[in-house]
């Protein structure tokens, strides 16, 4: 009997070492593509069994292209790149790492808010300005800052603890009417945009949130405010941010993602002087290095051994109406 065959998409750069490990402990053969083209993947694993995804775009059609797949395992909580609709129809599982990087998650976010409020974007360059030059918008009182978060699942959460006791106010909202953490004041997503002096992103992206901050809901933000996105980067418009950066409405954005990664040469937002960017890394730690890797190869094994991977976020065998 020939043995199952499991296939690396794309890594990035985390070592797919241990997880390797664990399949090819299972029985798997194991390729690694290092790849987000559709037309590679599906002639690499056009007889794969299950497939592992970092940011490589899983639609319908080349779900048509890999007949066997009964799995796809992602690098990260996040799933926007894969069309699960057309996955469950299929029969196929799609599974996530879940909640494994919300405390680093959160303190990325913290140390950008802080990076944010002291204007480290503008004083963090190495002489490159001159010693008495001065921002147009000046540091903040942190104790009379308002925070402002938008979500607030578990990532959101773990920011405002961290925030608590440091900054002035914490505005929140959030659109699954969870309860909300102490300390947190709750208020609408218009009340929170417009009454921030930092407002912190942590949204899924989908249909509901995309584009979500467009060039109306930047207008509400006070002058002189911050956006810092550590979820996806199509929740915000990414022309219509940096336009309120060049019209000198917003004092600045601290993100760790954008719509397109990684940025082409020109792009507005990762060029903009007033654009504090690190390269999606708010997940990477010490710990998630490993623990990515080897939760995304046990979902399938998992899912190899029972039937049903239990990270998953789809069941294709439930009856649909």
């Amino acid at each position: 009997m020939a043995s199952p065959i499991a296939v690396y998409t794309d890594l990035d750069d985390l070592d797919p070492t241990e997880g390797i490990a664990l399949l090819e402990a299972e029985g798997f053969e194991v390729r690694v593509l290092e790849t987000r083209d559709s037309d590679t993947i599906a002639a690499a694993a056009a007889d794969a069994s299950a497939l592992l995804v970092g940011y490589a775009p899983v639609d319908a059609a080349l779900l048509d292209r890999l007949p066997q797949v009964g799995i796809v395992s992602m690098l990260s909580r996040g799933y926007d790149s894969i069309d699960v609709a057309a996955a469950t129809v299929r029969d196929v599982w799609v599974a996530t790492v879940g909640d494994v990087a919300s405390t680093e998650v959160a303190t990325h976010t913290w140390a950008l808010t802080l990076a944010a409020v002291r204007r480290l974007d503008f004083f963090a360059l190495g002489g490159q300005r001159g010693w008495l030059d001065r921002p147009q918008y000046p540091p903040r009182s942190l104790a009379e800052t308002t925070l402002g978060l938008v979500g607030l699942g578990r990532i959101g959460s773990e920011v405002a603890a961290l925030a608590s006791g440091s900054v002035g106010t914490i505005l929140g909202y959030d659109r699954a009417g969870r309860a909300l953490p102490s300390g947190v004041t709750p208020a609408s997503l218009a009340e929170v945009v417009a009454g921030s002096d930092v407002v912190s992103i942590h949204l899924p992206l989908d249909d509901s949130t995309e584009k979500l901050f467009d060039a109306d809901l930047l207008a509400t933000m006070r002058p002189g405010a911050w956006l810092i996105n550590v979820s996806r980067g199509g929740i915000v418009d990414s022309g219509a941010l940096a336009d309120a950066l060049d019209a000198g409405h917003l004092a600045g954005a601290a993100l760790d993602v954008l719509d397109v990664e990684p940025p082409v040469p020109g792009d507005r937002l990762a060029e903009h002087p007033n654009v504090l960017l690190t390269p999606h890394v708010a997940y990477l730690s010490d710990r998630t290095a490993r623990e990515y890797i080897r939760m995304q190869a046990a979902n399938v094994v998992e899912w190899y051994r029972t039937g049903a991977p239990s990270r998953s976020v789809n069941d294709p065998y439930e009856v649909i109406a």
